[in-house]
């Protein structure tokens, strides 16, 4: 079914129609859980003579980097593609393309957002990703991330894959819509029909991070020794960062239900969006070493206890946050059971990890179904008004949704301060 999705695609495709959309509501909420059964995978687990630059003084120091703070913003939405199936991971390549996974049919295709055109990736590793994939639930070919320029493997993909052994993060070479045989970076990652985690991305160190779920397995996500329940941190052959919290551990994070959005805003800052059980979504601030106190805690009230508490939270049926983007003005979230894009906007122009820093949650983006991803367009520049373009992906054909003629849709929107 892959081959077909380009024909399937221009044959759906409109020019690109824009609408505005007024900003909808201010909300605040969280998303319940989706059980299932659970099938466990096994874990694994030259020196130089050049004269020192002198250090800046105050005069010539580069100044910090400030976000925007916008109490409002409007949004135009133009259609890019369409006839996607179960689209899951999205990561812009070096030539401007989209690189897009579909979750069920275990492969990668290209979209083209000048054209629409969907063109399916061949191969030694697409042949990899089909026949070693194993689907079910939430669990499928997931997440997706490109080496960018600054890391030791730019333009290199690395995917994120539930194998017969559980989950793990593999890398090959993308040439001329051909992808090499695929590299182990992470293996060992425990996966079950849900709470797979699965979401890849550079962060502005050029190191991989790695969200993972719990796999069902609740005591998993306070073992430091288990890769289920945290986010992970390591170089591009998978070996953990020199300075990570443990330097022999891959472990940034822990404590964490099901994390599925990774950003990081201009100061630097770190953020995930990450499922609750029954009551509460979260979107976090990640800390080094930080515990975010699952399943001793959802929600706030977890500080007294040594974890950390999140910044803002959801009620689970207003929610359900995947993917994560980050801009100059907000952060950005592709809500899946709230059937909405949620933004949450920057308080402070200076950063700062407590409640404080963030304004409330509107949603700027509905009446679309089921949002699984948002990434930032980075062929388009931010403006210094704020405004910033995102690409964001339905989700309505996973199993969950209730399916559209033409769906799944990749999205183009552009953010711009209201008025």
């Amino acid at each position: 079914m892959a081959a077909s999705h380009g024909t399937t695609t221009r044959a759906h495709r409109a020019a690109a129609v824009a609408v505005l959309v007024g900003l909808l509501c201010a909300c605040t909420g969280d998303d319940p859980a989706q059980p299932s059964p659970a099938s466990s995978g096994t874990p694994s687990t030259g020196p130089t003579t050049r004269e020192p630059a002198p250090e800046p003084t105050a005069s010539d120091a580069p100044a910090p980097a400030r976000l925007v703070v916008l109490p409002e913003v409007g949004v135009q939405v133009a259609e890019v593609a369409t006839g996607l199936d179960a689209p899951w991971g999205l990561a812009p390549l070096p030539d401007g393309t989209l690189l897009v996974s579909l979750r069920d049919e275990r492969a990668l295709v290209v979209v083209d957002p000048a054209t629409g055109e969907v063109s399916p990736v061949g191969g030694p590793g697409a042949d990899e990703l089909r026949d070693g994939t194993v689907t079910g639930g939430e669990a499928g070919l997931l997440g997706v991330a490109v080496g960018p320029a600054d890391s030791d493997a730019p333009g290199e993909v690395f995917v994120h894959r539930t194998a017969g052994t559980g989950n793990e993060v593999l890398r090959g070479t993308l040439s001329g819509g051909q992808l090499s045989g695929l590299t182990p970076v992470v293996q060992g990652i425990p996966a079950a029909s849900t709470h797979d985690g699965g979401r890849l991305a550079f962060g502005p160190d050029g190191l991989l991070y790695v969200a993972t779920g719990d796999a069902q397995q609740r005591g998993a996500s306070q073992d430091p020794a288990s890769l289920a329940g945290k986010i992970l941190r390591v170089t591009v052959d998978g070996a953990p960062a020199p300075d990570n919290p443990d330097p022999a551990s891959p472990v940034w994070s822990l404590g964490h239900r099901n994390v599925q959005g990774l950003a990081w805003d201009a100061t630097g800052r770190m953020l995930a969006s990450e499922f609750g059980q029954d009551t509460f979504d979260e979107l976090n601030v990640v800390e080094p070493g930080g515990n975010y106190g699952w399943p001793d805690v959802e929600g706030t009230g977890g500080a007294g206890a040594g974890f950390v508490d999140p910044v803002t939270t959801w009620s689970t049926d207003e929610a359900s946050p995947s993917g994560l983007a980050a801009t100059r003005e907000g952060v950005y979230l592709a809500g899946l059971r709230g059937e909405a894009l949620w933004r949450v906007p920057f308080a402070s122009p200076d950063g700062g990890a407590s409640p404080d820093a963030f304004g409330a949650p509107r949603r700027v983006l509905a009446d679309v179904g089921r949002l699984r991803t948002v990434v930032v367009d980075p062929a388009t520049p931010p403006g210094d008004d704020g405004s910033s373009v995102l690409y964001v992906l339905t989700n309505n054909t996973d199993g969950r949704g209730e399916p559209r003629d033409g769906d799944d849709r990749l999205l183009r929107v552009t953010i711009t301060p209201a008025g």
